[in-house]
């Protein structure tokens, strides 16, 4: 997945950029390369599940972390960072929703607790 690949792909959705599911999902059917083919799948599956922001988008900001993976970072830090973001904010605004993925921070709670 090239840069040009992303540049011609990202729509504006709110103060988000996003690339569609759809083009990702028809690079990880295309791609001759198998271990690009399943990065792309685990990048999907962290923009939909874990950090969801909109329905059938993927946030550009995933894409830095899974730049990031491959120089040995660890995508913890981020998961829990972003979810006490998300659980502050609903407290803050007294309303809102959870932006995570609740069964994945139930798993979490449940070994740590």
């Amino acid at each position: 997945m090239s840069e040009q690949w992303v540049v011609t792909r990202i729509k504006q959705k709110g103060d988000s950029k996003c690339i569609p599911w759809k083009n990702l999902q028809d690079l990880i059917l295309a791609h001759p390369n198998v271990r690009k083919r399943v990065d792309v799948f685990a990048l999907s599956i962290y923009g939909l599940v874990i950090f969801p922001k909109a329905l059938g988008l993927v946030d550009e900001a995933i894409s830095d972390l899974f730049d990031r993976l491959d120089k040995g970072v660890t995508p913890v830090l981020a998961i829990l960072a972003e979810t006490f973001r998300s659980l502050n904010a609903c407290r803050r605004a007294g309303e809102g929703r959870f932006l995570g993925c609740t069964q994945l921070l139930l798993v979490w709670f449940h070994s740590h607790f």
